[in-house]
């Protein structure tokens, strides 16, 4: 049965505002915020340090409140951290003392959806562990602790923890932001086959240009005082997506695009500095 638009839309964001207070002084962090992801989609915020998008994928995740509009995920508000909202950061947090198979099976064991067996569509078990840890590449590494893994092994793990608990939608703030140039690249390349694996809904941070276009389907570019979406666009390079398609004069036309958005040239001036950026102080 085909959904109607408003079935489709899994991700609303309305009017939605943010501002920090710091002693006597008002930072506005977001300001009237419009956003909706369908069902499925791969969308990237893209923007420099301090325009908003970390605090944006933070507010979606329940962490952070907003002042203003409403963020709904699947037709519930957004009020707090949920189970329907998985979450990776730049760091894997995966628990040092726990091994990969303990870490990725904490969020149903505390969550009370552990079951050792006879399993419902609301509960997980060991062996839903151990599939998704063969899934994503970790077969043989089940019992291994944190620092016995690589810097990819761990982002892996860190991925099958997120989506065990099968969320709505993956929320990921830069989670390849600390890695090196090849690992990242395998990184990019495994989170593409995963996402078309599992038909997962993704919101991305990033403040990488060609990652945003390799990886999304759309991408809104955020910045501007006070900041926001100052514009959305949509990647229309086909699936699947590789390396090779990042010296196309498609991809690198809309590379062009989106630098312009990012670095506006003004007459006689050269370039600018890029749109929402902020000082040290300010940034969020």
């Amino acid at each position: 049965m085909q959904l109607s638009p408003a079935e489709r839309e899994l991700v609303k964001v309305t009017g939605v505002g943010k501002t920090f207070q710091r002693g006597g002084r008002r930072t506005t962090a977001l300001s009237g915020v419009d956003l909706t992801v369908a069902r499925g989609e791969f969308v990237c915020l893209l923007g420099p340090s301090g325009c908003g998008k970390s605090t944006l994928l933070n507010i979606l995740a329940g962490i952070l409140p907003y002042e203003e509009g409403t963020a709904e995920v699947n037709g519930h508000q957004v009020k707090g951290p949920s189970a329907e909202r998985g979450m990776m950061f730049q760091s894997p947090m995966l628990f040092p003392w726990l091994t990969t198979r303990q870490n990725v099976a904490f969020g149903p064991k505390a969550q009370r959806r552990w079951r050792r067996s006879a399993p419902t569509a609301a509960t997980t078990t060991a062996a839903d562990v151990d599939e998704i840890l063969t899934t994503v590449g970790l077969a043989g590494f089940e019992d291994a602790y944190p620092k016995e893994l690589s810097g990819g092994m761990r982002h892996r793990a860190a991925f099958a923890r997120a989506i065990i608990s099968r969320p709505s939608v993956l929320l990921m703030d830069e989670p390849f932001g600390a890695l090196d140039a090849l690992t990242r690249a395998k990184m990019q390349e495994f989170l593409l086959d995963m996402w078309e694996r599992f038909q997962i809904t993704i919101v991305f941070v990033t403040h990488d240009i060609e990652e945003s276009i390799l990886l999304g389907d759309r991408v809104c570019v955020m910045g501007g005082r006070p900041a926001g979406i100052v514009e959305e666009i949509p990647i229309e390079l086909g699936r699947p997506r590789g390396y090779e398609d990042l010296e196309t004069p498609e991809f690198l036309g809309i590379k062009r695009r989106i630098r312009q958005i990012l670095m506006p040239e003004t007459p006689g001036r050269g370039r600018r500095q890029p749109v929402g950026a902020t000082s040290a102080e300010d940034r969020r």
